[in-house]
């Protein structure tokens, strides 16, 4: 199975199904946003992914263009072994793109994900394209260029998350939104009826009983005023091994049911990350916000 077709190929990032190893699902923290970006009328689409495992921490950036042609892709290897500061510069269909991060004072929580202290910089022709991290001023400094309003989107978040009856991530539903906490708690040992609860902030948004009989399904939630389509398919927490995973998938869409009423069944292979081609096309069309969350077990 591919993460991003038109780019990460087969030598990508693979996502592993429920009969990884425990080496494998271990090596599966990692958390992949992709970014629309605009520069003079030409629309770029930039995936950065960071990793975690025993070697440190990773990071990989690549730029598709509106085609989804690949232009070019980045892998900066575990920081055991190269260094968390430094720039990458290529030259693309006579285009210059210039990437510059930071990470010497990042400080990190329990994911690969550094919460402050660094800078992940993109620039196109020497204008800044993207810019994430807290240490703005130093990514202007050393991209000498003059601060700009980005014309950059966040449209989609691939998340791996860990536990053994509660999950938490924190997730934007809309660009440059409220950041919220998502709680996923499901009891599934030596449990008869188990149910599914989500919540949002500490609040309940969502509840499912009879899982057994509702594996797999989707409710409509409001959040900031918008409605979003949430997407649960745990048939291997039920009924698979003990190293099977859930997926939930949150779309924030007006549109939504538009795209998923195309389905003629609710396939739960639509919501792996290998589905992300059609997936990508509606979220250029503007259709909203995609967070997906690979769920794993804790042994």
């Amino acid at each position: 199975m591919r993460d991003f077709p038109s780019c990460f190929g087969e030598n990508g990032v693979q996502v592993a199904d429920s009969s990884s190893s425990s080496a494998t699902k271990a090596s599966q923290n990692l958390v992949t946003c992709v970014y629309q970006c605009k520069f003079h009328g030409r629309c770029f689409l930039v995936t950065v992914t960071w990793t975690k495992n025993l070697m440190g921490q990773g990071l990989s950036v690549s730029i598709d263009d509106s085609t989804n042609q690949c232009l070019c892709k980045v892998e900066i290897k575990p920081w055991l072994f190269s260094k968390r500061k430094g720039s990458k510069n290529l030259e693309v269909d006579s285009s210059k793109i210039d990437i510059y991060w930071d990470l010497s004072s990042a400080r990190f929580g329990p994911g690969p994900e550094p919460l402050e202290g660094y800078y992940l910089a993109v620039a196109y022709n020497q204008e800044m394209v993207l810019l994430l991290g807290d240490l703005k001023k130093e990514a202007y400094r050393k991209v000498d260029t003059a601060p700009v309003n980005l014309n950059s989107i966040f449209i989609a978040k691939r998340e791996h998350i860990f536990g053994k009856k509660f999950y938490g991530a924190k997730a934007q539903f809309c660009d440059k939104g409220q950041m919220h906490d998502v709680t996923i708690e499901c009891d599934t040992i030596d449990v008869q009826d188990p149910c599914l609860v989500i919540r949002i902030d500490s609040k309940t948004v969502m509840q499912v009983k009879r899982l057994k009989w509702k594996f797999r399904g989707n409710y409509t939630i409001l959040v900031d005023g918008l409605p979003v389509e949430v997407f649960w398919d745990v048939h291997n927490w039920l009924f698979g091994n003990a190293m099977g995973n859930a997926v939930f998938m949150f779309q924030t869409c007006l549109s939504a049911e538009k795209f998923w009423a195309s389905q003629s069944i609710f396939d739960p292979s639509l919501l792996t990350w290998s589905y992300s081609q059609r997936l990508r096309d509606n979220q250029l069309q503007g259709l909203g916000f995609s967070l997906l969350l690979y769920a794993w077990k804790n042994e």
